[in-house]
């Protein structure tokens, strides 16, 4: 394992570093191949007594190096305050900087499917379920000053993960080697879910992990949705080669994202987001963002937690997209959303303003805990595009 003085590890983590990179040779796995700078692995049928449920550690999000207070309170301020077209934003497009202002903004939307359950318990007992209080969280911030509010999905024990749209959201199980590791995801198309390219890949070692299974609105032990196993993975060729343009190598990077295709459409009933990419919904590098996932920090990992803050784009972090968050091990992958709901009949259409649209999948966090930041590459018409586009191509009975 690579063990970079540089990187802090998890207190669940015991031998993989939180920038999950894997020594070469450390595991092996099936032969990939690269198509018009998108790297695919095609799977066998996956055998689901293979992941450990209950003991599944949690797969930490990449840590960026520690900055100082003052140093991101300055960078905050210089993003969020006076962005203009030199900044990369194009006529108030919204498009990120380093997007490129002739680069247009697009997205794909979503299905709300048919809601109907199948449900599967994947964990029975104490480790189902989690010990601490639900509820609302008050507003908080951390050394950054960059202000979120933190709140289980669930809020006072209902079941609110299984309604549109949290249910596309899901918990995903995978193998590095013969241990069971966790990460966050959600559907983007019936049977096509969205993740990080590090809960996918090894940066720059040219090695997938393997074994996905995804359990859409998993919810204290239970799939309601039933558990979908892969049978391809795509990554960005440059993240999975180690070319890929980091702020910090193989941590803040410009392509930490990554599909896999599913052996079933469970989006049909679960649900499916959109997507965007080149800036949808951003307004001056600026946009309202919704995270969804299943941190181990908070609730053991066991319900879905939502996150709500304003995010900024960061010239200087490879053009990610900054939320101020709480979250950090097994929140990595999972979606940040804008216009997350259901907009009001009486309510102007205003711009950009098709409703649960992924705009990027939690990349990383920072060494330093009580920053309470995390990042996200950019849904760009050269990554989410492309990653989609071929995995439709290959199936189109997922799309």
């Amino acid at each position: 394992m690579n063990t970079n003085s540089t990187f802090l590890k998890s207190s669940r983590i015991t031998s993989l570093v939180l920038a999950c990179v894997v020594s070469a040779g450390a595991f092996a796995g099936p032969q990939a191949s690269k198509v018009s700078g998108v790297t695919v692995l095609t799977l066998a049928a996956a055998a689901v007594k293979s992941i450990d449920y209950a003991n599944a550690i949690s797969l930490d999000v990449p840590q960026a190096l520690f900055q100082s207070g003052s140093q991101l309170d300055s960078l905050l301020e210089a993003q969020a305050g006076g962005a203009s077209s030199s900044s990369g934003v194009a006529g108030g497009s919204g498009t990120p900087a380093g997007a490129g202002n002739s680069a247009a903004l697009g997205f794909s939307a979503g299905g709300a499917g048919s809601g109907k359950l199948n449900p599967v318990t994947l964990i029975v007992g104490s480790k189902a379920l989690a010990s601490q209080a639900g509820g609302v969280a008050p507003q908080d911030f951390g050394t950054s000053n960059h202000v979120y509010t933190e709140a289980r999905t669930n809020a006072l024990g209902d079941l609110t993960t299984r309604y549109y749209p949290f249910r596309p959201t899901g918990k995903l199980w995978f193998n590095i080697g013969a241990s069971s590791y966790v990460c966050s995801a959600s559907l983007i198309k019936p049977g096509v879910i969205v993740t990080a390219a590090h809960c996918v890949a090894n940066f720059g070692a040219s090695q997938f992990y393997s074994n996905w299974q995804f359990a859409a609105a998993y919810d204290g032990g239970v799939a309601p949705y039933g558990i979908a196993t892969a049978k391809q993975a795509r990554v960005i060729t440059g993240y999975f080669n180690g070319t890929d343009s980091c702020a910090q190598r193989g941590v803040v990077c410009q392509n930490d994202v990554a599909v896999i295709v599913l052996n079933s459409n469970v989006g049909s009933s679960a649900g499916w987001y959109g997507y965007g990419w080149n800036g949808y919904s951003y307004s001056n590098n600026q946009a309202q963002i919704t995270q969804l996932g299943y941190p181990q920090s908070i609730d053991g990992g066991s319900w879905q937690e939502r996150t709500d803050s304003q995010g900024y784009v960061s010239g200087s972090m490879s053009n990610n997209t900054v939320i101020g968050s709480a979250m950090t091990g097994g929140s990595s992958g999972g979606p940040w959303l804008v216009n997350l709901g259901v907009a009001g009949s009486n309510q102007g259409a205003g711009l950009a303003p098709n409703g649960n649209i992924v705009v990027g999948v939690t990349s990383w966090g920072y060494t330093a805990a009580g920053i309470k930041e995390q990042g996200a590459s950019p849904f760009t018409s050269n990554n989410i595009v492309p990653l989609v586009n071929a995995a439709c191509s290959a199936y189109p009975g997922s799309c």
